[in-house]
This record gives structure tokens, sequence and C-alpha cells, in this order.
């Protein structure tokens, strides 16, 4: 299909989670090629965000839950062909091997350490709102070369990030 320039693609991302460890895919394609991110993927036609979330898990890792928690939404807008509207869940799950996924590869990782491995400039900042359980808005900006301009949490009217650095601390 093709997506017009600037419209926004809409997807739901699960963050696996056990206590204070995180479930994440090493994604073997663009976007995000060779980065950490939660399993997820674009809605179909006619498939709301939750449903989504449930489909994307079983086909990405075998999972089928009944039941995800709803942390928040993160709205990512470029010049360029990367704008996405993402509602963020999270499902806290048991210890396991991590299974087979044809995006890329699952590894745990834990929360310490994510910051020692490649992720979207985002990411970070999701997984403290949500070891915080606290729900957010997040709206990023990027210019064309895909470097963050800003981010800001607009329930709290929090700007986050401005430019190449962290405003908020947690």
């Amino acid at each position: 299909m093709n997506f017009p320039l600037g419209y926004k693609r809409s997807a739901a991302m699960i963050v696996l989670r056990h206590e204070n460890n995180f479930l994440l895919l090493k994604r073997a394609n663009p976007p995000h090629r060779g980065k950490y991110v939660p399993v997820g993927g674009k809605l179909e036609p006619f498939e709301d965000p939750y449903t989504a979330a449930l489909r994307e898990l079983k086909e990405e890792t075998g999972l089928a839950l009944s039941s995800l928690k709803y942390c928040g939404s993160l709205i990512e807008t470029s010049p360029i062909n990367y704008n996405w509207q993402c509602n963020i869940y999270l499902a806290d799950i048991p210890m396991m091997p991590p299974p087979f996924c044809d995006e890329g590869t699952l590894h745990w990782i834990a929360f310490k350490d994510v910051l020692s491995v490649p992720t979207p400039a985002t990411d970070w900042h999701i997984y403290q709102f949500i070891m915080q359980n606290r729900v957010f808005a997040l709206n990023a900006t990027y210019d064309q070369n895909m470097n963050m301009l800003q981010m800001t949490e607009e329930i709290a009217n929090e700007l986050i990030v401005h430019g190449d650095y962290t405003v908020k601390k947690y």
C-alpha cells in the first residue's frame, strides 16, 4: 500500500516484562534495524489497537495472552516517511527462554542495562514511565536525519527532551 508522506501510521507495541527485565526484539529489518525494541506492529484495516497488540504479540512471540495493560501513547513526527501513532501496552510474563521471532532476535535486557544497548531515542523514557507505573502521552519530533528535536509528555505538560539532551530527570 502506498502511504502518503506525512500521514501517521497506527501501530501497537507490547513491552514484555518480568520483574526488572524486558524481553526486547533486536530488529532485523528497518526501521530501527539492529536496535532493541518492544514487539509490535502496524494496525490492520478496521482493527483496534488492543486487538492489534494481541495479534502482533502472538505472531511475533507465539504468546497468546488474554489481557494487556494500556501504558500510553507515542506520537512520532518527522519531515520524512517516519510518522507514527503508537499505543503502548505492557504484559508481565514469567521468565522464559526467548522464543523464536521472524522479525529479529528476542533478548532479556535488565532495566538497569537498557542504556547499554542500542534503542530508539524514545524508548528509555517509555521504560521509565512503565517502571513508575505512570501513564504517558509522548510527542516526539525529528529532523530529516531522524535526530530527535524535542519530546514532550503531554499529560503532565513536561518537556522531556530538547535537542541533544534530556531535560526531564526521573
